[in-house]
């Protein structure tokens, strides 16, 4: 983004000053915020194994599907050989109980799978949402009435039971992670964007610029991509980044329950789905996988809200006047102690 030169009058003279981008202003503001930088790196790091899972694998020597059967004690059940869960110099977090299978190998690939399901949920239920919230917002009152009760009935869909139904009838040749991806963004998610666009689309509507370009003969169209979207920017990214917790956590519900990300794929959630069986004999089979959900969803969760007060005015505005106000009323309880004791005027002698 190119910076605007503001030209500031002073004393007689123009000077000529830049001004500070809105992406600078969304850093500065982030930067202020030391659990949403720390929550950014997590993610970064996540997003970083996730792309290079083929490269860690390879650089243990493991791959997620490649059964072990020499590391699992079969007398006892499948339990791993060895202490915590048979972790080696060749398996860095020991194997999976009854199939040996390499767990920091699967761990990793599912990375890929949470995320990319995630994230290509959160791709389409954007592009929805948006669509359908500006069509609503801009349409006559026929179209908003349509639009508005269409949006309605999926709000009111219950969503496992929605899937789980979708997901049965689905032949299995079809990709599953595109097809849970596609489940997730169709059902929840574009349905509360939607009706949160149409809200900030009627706001918009009724400012005088967005009424200007629309009394000049501008197309809908023309009036939305030029007037409408650059606000509706800062609303829509915070919904999106709060949008990708919630599908990680739906995709691994749906793996849990055995109809999402189908063996041999690896996914968090199928990893916890026989995990139960397991927590005592083997219990990083449980840990592993859990923990690594519970940090990718918190960290996103903590992003998410710190991407919503960078970039919301009102919400820097009010930490700034808090911070002000106890910093005056710190001023105020405070004493202050004279460096020296006041000088006494004598007071005149009678007659003088």
């Amino acid at each position: 983004m190119s910076e605007a030169l503001v030209a500031v009058g002073t004393a007689g003279t123009d000077t000529t000053v830049p001004a500070v981008s809105g992406a600078r202003q969304f850093w500065r503001r982030l930067r202020a915020q030391r659990a949403a930088l720390v929550a950014a790196v997590v993610v970064a790091l996540l997003v970083l194994v996730a792309l290079a899972a083929p490269l860690l694998t390879a650089l243990e020597g493991q791959d997620p599907t490649t059964y072990h059967p020499d590391l699992i004690d079969s007398a006892r059940g499948g339990v791993p050989i060895g202490s915590f869960g048979g972790a080696s110099a060749d398996h860095w977090l020991g194997v999976e109980p009854q199939t040996g299978r390499d767990m920091f190998a699967r761990l990793v690939y599912g990375a890929r799978v949470s995320l990319g399901v995630a994230l290509g949920a959160m791709v389409v239920q954007v592009l929805l949402g948006v669509a359908m919230g500006v069509a609503a917002g801009l349409g006559n009152r026929w179209v908003d009435l349509v639009l508005s009760r269409i949006t309605d009935i999926f709000v009111s869909m219950p969503l496992m039971i929605m899937a789980l139904a979708l997901l049965a009838v689905v032949p299995d040749g079809f990709p599953r992670p595109v097809l849970v991806a596609l489940i997730l963004a169709l059902v929840a998610g574009w349905s509360t964007m939607a009706k949160m666009v149409r809200a900030q689309t009627l706001a918009l509507k009724s400012l005088d610029y967005v009424s200007a370009s629309r009394l000049s003969g501008w197309s809908s169209r023309r009036t939305a991509v030029r007037e409408l979207l650059p606000g509706l920017a800062a609303p829509v990214i915070t919904y999106a980044a709060l949008l990708v917790p919630g599908n990680i956590s739906a995709e691994a519900a749906l793996s849990f329950l055995g109809v999402g990300v189908k063996p041999p794929t690896p996914s968090w959630g199928q990893m916890l789905t026989s995990a139960d069986v397991w927590y005592e004999a083997a219990p990083q089979y449980l840990l592993l996988p859990a923990l690594a959900l519970f940090v990718t969803v918190f960290a996103m969760t903590v992003l998410g809200d710190g991407v919503r007060v960078a970039l919301d005015p009102r919400a820097a505005s009010r930490l700034r006047v808090g911070t002000g106000r106890k910093r005056e009323a710190r001023a105020e309880t405070a004493v202050p102690v004279p460096a020296t004791a006041p000088r006494s005027v004598p007071e005149k002698e009678e007659g003088a």
